[in-house]
């Protein structure tokens, strides 16, 4: 897939509750309509290359969440509950409608939460990417990085394993930097983590268009685990990408291109259009 480079801007906005939020955009807001896209525990610059990708056909806005990278936290911002209503004020910040939420891991938890508080209709669909948040059905269950560890963590989270991350690598600078989001993730992801056991419950009032995209060889939020969060909404769409982990827009892009166009042909745009 080859990407024509976009210049991408870096930017803090001031959203109520004295929260200042960075975010990335590429591209640029012509038409008020955009992607809003979510990261995982793994930060930010793992939406990178999807979201200059996706730029090429759209306006894409990556907030950092709230303590990722370095970035302030006010102490009220610790639940995915917050972080739902933060990127409300930023859609409405942004003045933004037809808003497509694409999440990643835990970012599929918080894209979940965001549609379902979203009262004055700013979202339209949502694609979730080895997204979390449902109580998983045993023996399924969601990986701890913390627990398990990195070198782990990396088998489980990449199907290639050139991809995986090689702790020994790091910079003293860089195991820091990545020990300090993963406390981020912590305080977000709650206990249990990385789920909410009255989400299912929920997911029954969310009434836009949803795709949830899985890796076949996904060990962090398993291949069942993501039917069962499908199931879980009145409108999903279901579809899994093979040769991929817990991260198949950067294993398989364009499989997960494929599919998004896919699901916006058939589930999104009205008949005859």
């Amino acid at each position: 897939m080859t990407v024509t480079p976009l210049v991408s801007r870096t930017r803090t906005i001031d959203l109520p509750g004295g929260l200042a939020l960075t975010v990335q955009e590429y591209g640029h807001n012509t038409d008020g309509t955009g992607v809003l896209m979510l990261h995982g525990g793994a930060g930010p610059h793992s939406m990178s290359g999807f979201a200059a990708a996706m730029a090429q056909h759209a306006y894409v806005v990556v907030p950092t969440h709230p303590g990722f990278d370095g970035t302030p936290r006010p102490q009220w911002a610790d639940t995915v509950a917050d972080l739902s209503v933060a990127y409300l004020d930023l859609l409405d910040e942004l003045d933004l409608r037809g808003v497509m939420v694409v999440g990643s891991s835990v970012g599929g938890w918080i894209a979940a939460e965001t549609a379902l508080r979203d009262n004055r209709g700013r979202i339209s669909r949502l694609t979730l990417l080895g997204s979390t948040g449902i109580t998983p059905e045993p023996p399924a269950q969601i990986i701890n990085p913390a627990e398990v560890g990195p070198v782990k963590t990396g088998e489980l989270a990449f199907h290639n394993p050139e991809l995986r991350p090689n702790p020994a690598s790091l910079s003293e600078e860089q195991k820091a930097a990545f020990a300090a989001n993963q406390h981020t993730l912590a305080v977000y992801a709650g206990d249990p983590f990385c789920h909410d056991p009255k989400l299912r419950g929920r997911l029954h009032r969310v009434t836009v268009p949803v795709l949830v995209l899985a890796g076949e060889q996904d060990g962090i939020a398993p291949l069942d685990y993501q039917r069962a969060l499908a199931d879980a909404f009145p409108h999903a769409t279901f579809q899994a990408i093979p040769e991929a982990g817990h991260f198949p827009h950067i294993e398989q892009p364009e499989a997960v291109f494929a599919a998004i166009g896919d699901f916006v042909e058939s589930e999104v745009k009205p008949e005859g259009n």
